[in-house]
C-alpha cells in the first residue's frame, strides 16, 4: 500500500470522520470545548524555500473557544514503524507555520495558532518510535538541553485501540478500524451492513461513496487476492456482493487449497522416492550409513539429491559424494 493512500485521504476529507476521530479517540477535556460545527478543511500543500512540496497531509481547523485550533492529520499507513516520525512532523509543522506567517494568518494577539499533530498508524506490529522529539536527541550537558527542540504528537495505533467499546459502536472511525481488522467475510458483511444504516441520510452520499471507494480499492483486494471483483458503485452493492459471493469464493479457496496440497504432495512424494533410492545406492556402494548421513539425505531437496546421485559412479568413498562443492 502507498504511504498515503488516496482513498484514506478521501475518507478523512469528510468532517464527520474528523468529528468521530476527535470525540471517539481523544480522551481530553478540551475536546468538549471545540465547536465541531466549525470544522473546515484547509490546504495541506506547502512549499518551503528550497521548493520541496508537502502535499500528503490532511489539515483541518476548528474553533476552540474564541480561536482556531489546527488539526494536522498525517495519515501514516506503512507496515513498518518510522523511528524519526517526530523529526518529519517538526519539518511539516515548520512549513505550516511559515505558510501561515506569509498569509498573515496569526491570531488576534499576533501569535501562531496551536496545532495538534495526529499520526494514524495501521501497521501490523505495534508502534515503537518515540512520540516526543526530545527523546531522539542525545542528552546534552548543562543547559544545552534547554535549547533542543520539543515536539510531541498524538499517536493513534490502530492495532492497540479497542474500537469495540460502547462509545465506539456508532463511531465511523471505529467502523473503519473494525473493517481493517475484520477476519473473514462474515464480520466484513456485518460491518458494511452497519455502515449502510449509519450513512442513510442523503447528505451523507459523499461519505458513503468514499467508504465504497476505500473498500473496493484497498480492503477487498487485500482480503480477496486474485478474485476478479465486479463493478461496485455503492455500499449496498458491496453488501449484496459479499452475501452472494461468499459461498462461491469459499469453494474457490477450498479448490485452490486442495490443488496446492496435491501439488505439494506430489513434490514431497518425488523427494521421498529419490531420497530412498539414493540411500539404497549409497549402502550398496559404501556399506551401512550412519545416523547423521541418513538425516542429511532426508533434509535435502530434490535438486541436491539429484546432484549427489550423479557423483556416486565417480566417488571412491562416501565423502566424495557429499563434499564436492558443498
Amino acid at each position: 500500500m502507498n504511504t498515503h493512500d488516496p482513498s484514506y485521504k478521501l475518507l478523512f476529507s469528510h468532517p464527520q470522520m474528523v468529528r468521530d476521530l476527535l470525540l471517539g479517540f481523544i480522551d481530553e477535556p478540551w475536546v468538549a470545548e471545540l465547536d465541531l460545527d466549525t470544522l473546515e478543511q484547509v490546504s495541506g500543500s506547502y512549499v518551503s524555500d528550497d521548493l520541496r512540496d508537502r502535499e500528503d497531509d490532511i489539515l483541518w481547523r476548528v474553533r476552540f473557544r474564541d480561536r482556531w485550533l489546527y488539526l494536522y492529520l498525517l495519515l501514516e499507513f506503512q507496515s513498518t514503524v518510522d523511528p524519526y516520525m517526530a523529526v518529519r512532523l517538526l519539518t511539516y509543522l515548520g512549513l505550516l507555520y511559515q505558510d501561515l506567517i506569509k498569509q498573515q494568518a496569526t491570531t488576534e494577539t499576533g501569535k501562531l495558532p496551536p496545532v495538534l499533530p495526529i499520526v494514524l498508524y495501521n501497521g501490523k506490529s505495534r508502534w515503537t518510535a518515540a512520540t516526543e522529539l526530545l527523546d531522539l536527541i542525545e542528552p546534552a550537558p548543562g543547559h544545552l538541553r534547554d535549547y533542543a527542540p520539543h515536539l510531541k504528537y498524538l499517536l493513534l495505533d490502530e492495532g492497540a485501540i479497542d474500537e469495540s467499546a460502547p462509545w465506539a459502536l456508532r463511531n465511523l472511525v471505529a467502523a473503519l478500524f473494525r473493517l481493517e481488522k475484520s477476519q473473514g467475510l462474515g464480520p466484513l458483511h456485518d460491518a458494511v451492513s452497519a455502515l449502510i444504516d449509519w450513512l442513510a441520510a442523503p447528505e451523507q452520499a459523499s461519505l458513503r461513496r468514499a467508504f465504497t471507494v476505500w473498500i473496493k480499492r484497498v480492503l477487498l483486494p487485500g482480503r480477496l487476492p486474485g478474485v476478479d471483483l465486479p463493478a461496485i458503485a455503492d455500499l449496498l452493492e458491496v453488501k449484496t456482493m459479499l452475501a452472494e459471493s461468499v459461498i462461491e469464493w469459499t469453494e474457490d479457496w477450498k479448490r485452490q487449497g486442495l490443488e496446492e496440497g496435491r501439488r505439494q504432495g506430489r513434490q514431497e512424494g518425488r523427494q521421498e522416492g529419490e531420497c530412498s533410492l539414493l540411500e539404497r545406492q549409497l549402502i550398496k556402494r559404501f556399506g551401512p550409513l550412519d545416523v547423521a548421513t541418513r538425516a542429511r539425505l532426508r533434509a535435502a531437496d530434490t535438486e541436491q539429491l539429484e546432484a549427489w546421485a550423479e557423483r556416486i559412479l565417480d566417488a571412491n568413498r562416501l565423502d566424495d559424494v557429499f563434499n564436492a562443492n558443498d
